[in-house]
């Protein structure tokens, strides 16, 4: 009975070998056999012809400002290498694994396919493959996403047939080695012996090359490290095969059954890099806010992840490096504040530095706070002096700073400042100190769609532009809480409108890259910005004079001082509620931002743990000062000391800024002292010689009282965006005082 179940099962199956072996015969006559294959082309007006080879996918690399290899952008892992390259003991391995006739068959292998097929039908699971590498090459390249019908198999042997005659061996041999595919996102053999053994091709055991070899039958299926089961039993076959085929002797066979799988995806021992801060945010201007890399997306997409580029960025690893250190010097909080780093080159805007926190992690430390928006706080009043100078204000001139202060507002409650007082001071002063009074005076009397416009010059970048949709970003807006830093503004907007200052009024955009080349290394793009004078270079010079205050005149950034007392200029930043924390300053070198806070929501640094080192609060003057000098100090230590030209002497007297309509001349009258009117007939009194004279009678001294108030002139109107246009400005001798 058993005897008969056997038999039954075995007489299908031998039917199914029959037929199997019938319908290979007839597969292969298309070769020879023209009535076959028209009849399988008969729905076809045109012969079928050999498709194009698409372009080999390729990494992209990416490197530092000194050349170093810093990342990669890909999709697939696919390296390409010439053939030339491959080991002569790789080609030999996989040749014994997958095609020991290649280099005797025309592309079709019948006997292979023959055996192969009623080997596999006579076993519960595949044992041998019935394709060669040309018809592999073919799948692979030609036949992608065709269905498995009838057709399919004709095609696959007419196609290669075809290909052994366009293509020397070698050249389909590195074809097939470069693109075949081999389980976590390993495509070719480059690719292959990185992930699995850490090498490169060339480096490769023949053994190693034989287990990879016969890997590429089921990459998933014979995953070593997600199925090492199954792997093991695959290499043994392999072993098998490699001793039939005479590579190996039996005990050679028995030693290498115990070899080592991959347990795990590796990298080159040389390009242990990570993704960064730095190279994600590349990575997106180079998809989404340039068009570099071609005018479409997809274009980009291509190029940036199949194109094997070579791009050289702007990103000084060593000056990261120190950033990085600098930043670790804010203390960890459970809070999770933050802090972070942009720097730019001042002479060119190319970006050297990028923290935008404690280190990219992905999934989980993502937002890149270098290019994140936050208030601003005193940071901001950079922009306020700028556009101040820029129409013609003089460090000396005076500026009320008396606190508090109010302000009406047109249509809303009157907007009212407590905070530092500084009375009727200079410009110099009042930045030395950052007087809000002073400077939201100082906005209005400027006028603040000129600050507003100002600001969007001198910090413009891929990131930061005028009429920008505000789906992207939250316009600049000409709020009279502009002076105290209620707009936001990103660390690389901060850093490029100290740029144009360092810079002397000239304006580069941040950018990321100097060139590009291909594979082939053609040069395919060049940075080439000549600069935009966003400020006279006077007035630019002003403004540092202006701005060494904050650090050398015993100001609110007298902690970000270098201690060679180098020349560079800085100002402060702290947000209400001490939310957002700045420092933003610059060198003739390097323009360099630092921002504090907590990257999740705007939570007040107040007594926090950990945090008060110089005070209960956080300021800018503390953390972020003590930072700016953490990461500026070591930057600039093989940098000579270099200052900027003197301002020229001032064209005019130093003057009293004032704010029409808030502020009105005072018209004062002099009142003398009463008089006592002499009676004539009064008795005259004569005093002996030796009498003392009497006491002189004290009189009250001229009294000035406001007789009158005089409205000066009007403000600049809101749509003058003309930067130098004067301001209203009157002699330091007149009376200048609310209006009444």
């Amino acid at each position: 009975m058993v005897f008969t179940v056997r038999l039954l099962g075995f007489v299908p199956r031998l039917l199914l070998v029959v037929a199997a072996g019938a319908l290979l015969v007839t597969a292969t006559v298309v070769g020879v056999a023209p009535r076959v294959w028209s009849t399988a082309n008969s729905h076809e007006e045109l012969p079928v012809e050999l498709p194009e080879f698409e372009a080999l996918a390729q990494r992209t690399y990416i490197y530092d400002s000194n050349g170093r290899e810093i990342g990669i952008y890909e999709l697939e892992n696919s390296q390409p290498i010439p053939f030339e390259d491959i080991p002569p003991d790789v080609v030999d391995a996989f040749l014994t694994v997958e095609d020991k006739e290649f280099f005797t068959h025309d592309g079709i292998n019948i006997r292979s396919l023959i055996r192969a097929t009623l080997s596999n039908f006579a076993s519960d699971a595949p044992q041998q493959g019935a394709s060669t590498i040309t018809m592999q090459v073919v799948k692979n390249d030609f036949l992608a996403g065709l269905e498995r019908d009838g057709r399919y198999k004709l095609l696959q042997i007419h196609y290669a047939r075809m290909l052994e005659k366009e293509l020397s061996k070698e050249e389909i041999l590195a074809r097939y080695l470069n693109t075949v595919f081999f389980g976590n996102n390993a495509y070719g053999i480059a690719a292959a012996a990185e992930t699995y053994f850490g090498k490169t091709a060339q480096d490769l055991t023949f053994t190693e090359a034989a287990f990879l070899a016969g890997l590429v039958r089921s990459p998933s299926g014979f995953d070593p490290i997600n199925e090492p089961d199954r792997s093991r039993a695959r290499w043994l076959q392999v072993v098998e095969r490699l001793e039939d085929e005479g590579k190996v002797t039996p005990i050679e066979a028995i030693q290498l059954a115990e070899f080592v799988l991959p347990s795990r995806v590796k990298t080159l021992p040389d390009r242990t890099y990570e993704r960064t801060y730095y190279t994600e945010a590349l990575r997106d201007y180079l998809l989404n806010r340039s068009t570099v890399l071609g005018d479409t997306y997809q274009e980009r997409y291509n190029q940036l992840f199949r194109g094997g580029l070579r791009i050289h960025t702007t990103l000084d690893a060593n000056l990261q490096s120190m950033a990085d250190q600098a930043r670790a010097t804010l203390p960890d909080t459970f809070q999770g504040f933050d802090a972070s780093i942009v720097s730019l080159d001042s002479l060119t805007g190319a970006i050297r530095v990028m923290v935008g926190g404690r280190g990219f992690v992905p999934n989980e430390r993502e937002v890149n706070m270098a290019i994140s928006p936050r208030q601003t706080g005193s940071s901001i009043k950079m922009f306020i002096i700028a556009a101040a100078v820029q129409a013609g204000a003089q460090q000396n001139d005076l500026i009320d700073g008396t606190d508090p202060c109010t302000f009406a507002v047109p249509g809303d409650d009157p907007f009212t400042v407590d905070a530092v007082n500084n009375g009727l001071n200079t410009l110099q002063s009042q930045t030395t100190k950052s007087i809000n009074c002073a400077f939201v005076r100082l906005s209005q009397i400027v006028g603040l769609n000129r600050v507003v416009d100002t600001t969007y010059r001198m910090a413009r970048s891929p990131y930061l532009y005028k009429d920008q949709p505000a789906s992207e970003r939250l316009p600049i807006d000409p709020f009279i809480s502009f002076a105290t830093g209620a707009n936001e503004l990103a660390p690389i907007d901060m850093a490029s409108g100290v740029q144009s200052i360092a810079n002397e009024g000239v304006h580069h955009e941040p950018y990321y890259v100097e060139y590009i080349d291909n594979a082939a290394g053609e040069r395919l793009y060049t940075h080439l910005d000549p600069g935009t004078e966003v400020l006279d270079r006077d007035a630019a010079l002003e403004i540092v004079q202006i701005m060494k205050g904050p650090i050398y005149g015993g100001g609110t950034g007298r902690r970000a001082a270098f201690d060679d007392r180098r020349p560079a200029f800085g100002k402060t930043g702290t947000q209400e509620n001490n939310t957002n924390a700045w420092f933003v300053g610059g060198t003739k070198q390097l323009s360099t931002a630092v921002w504090v806070g907590d990257p999740n929501a705007y939570t007040p640094m107040r007594r926090v743990p950990g945090l008060t080192d110089y005070g209960p609060n956080v300021q800018g003057g503390h953390y972020p000062a003590v930072i700016w000098k953490a990461f500026m100090e070591p930057a600039h230590s093989l940098l000579p000391p270099v200052d900027w030209d003197r301002p020229p002497p001032p064209e005019r007297p130093n003057a009293r800024l004032y704010l029409p309509g808030n502020e009105c001349i005072l018209v004062t009258s002099v009142v003398p002292a009463p008089t006592v009117p002499v009676d004539p007939n009064a008795p005259t009194t004569t005093l002996a010689p030796d009498a003392e004279p009497a006491e002189p009678v004290e009189t009250a001294p001229p009294v000035s009282i406001v007789t009158d108030v005089v409205r000066v002139g009007d403000t600049v109107p809101p749509d003058v965006l003309d930067p130098n246009v004067p301001l209203p400005s009157l002699p330091i001798s007149n009376n200048v005082g609310p209006c009444r």
